[in-house]
């Protein structure tokens, strides 16, 4: 697993990996701001009326809690857009690494994108849950939230790229054949995703790093037989 890793990261030269890192990006700006938005009006309505140091005191709080809220929901917003944009970074991959593959159909396109935006939903779903837990009970929220979004990560980015070379059913058999390894990709990704810029390179370094997973635990299933 850690050769799948540092693979995937000595490719982030490649092309193919700045459209995904990009538009995740830009999605997850203009989604966030608008949630802001959304947050700043809400407030204004409904401190209509109330006595203007008070009203100060909460769109403070408020404007706090949004940026904490954003911070926080950046980085699956981010995974959700950029999942989408993954076929580039699977092929790039196999091009480099695995020229002798010939890619198979994968699963239809509709199927891939429906996965890639439950994936995304289910990492912001998994965020939201975790927050209070974090906060109010950190040390234990915070094992909680690393161990739950390492398998979240592992489980999505690893079928999601599977799905892009095969069927819905092989991509999850594929998954349970690897999932020790697929956990500890979870784990390197959630570790990476605290640290700030390097979070930003979570889609395509989870992407990348999945194709050496899938094709060499295909290689060595081959060499045991």
């Amino acid at each position: 697993m850690p050769r799948a890793i540092l693979l995937a990261f000595a490719q982030l030269d490649d092309p193919a990996f700045r459209a995904p890192i990009l538009w995740g990006v830009l999605g997850a700006v203009v989604a966030l701001l608008g949630l802001a938005g959304l947050a700043a009006l809400g407030l204004g309505w409904a401190l209509e009326g109330w006595p203007g140091w008070l009203t100060a005191i909460i769109q403070f709080a408020g404007g706090a809690a949004t940026l904490l809220l954003a911070w926080w929901l950046f980085l699956p917003i981010a995974v959700m857009i950029a999942s989408g944009c993954a076929g580039p970074v699977v092929t790039a991959v196999e091009r480099r690494h695995y020229p002798h593959v010939v890619p198979a159909g994968g699963a239809p396109l509709l199927h891939q994108a429906w996965w890639g935006v439950v994936f995304g939903l289910q990492m912001l779903a998994l965020q939201i849950l975790l927050l209070p837990l974090v906060l109010f009970v950190p040390l234990l929220g915070a094992v909680l939230a690393f161990i739950i979004s390492a398998y979240a990560m592992g489980v999505g980015f690893f079928e999601a790229t599977a799905q892009a070379r095969m069927g819905v059913v092989e991509a999850r058999a594929a998954r349970r054949a690897r999932r020790w390894q697929v956990w500890l990709l979870g784990a390197a990704l959630a570790a990476l995703a605290a640290v700030p810029i390097l979070n930003l390179l979570i889609a395509v370094i989870g992407v990348a790093a999945s194709v050496h997973l899938l094709h060499g635990g295909r290689r060595a299933l081959q060499d045991r037989r």
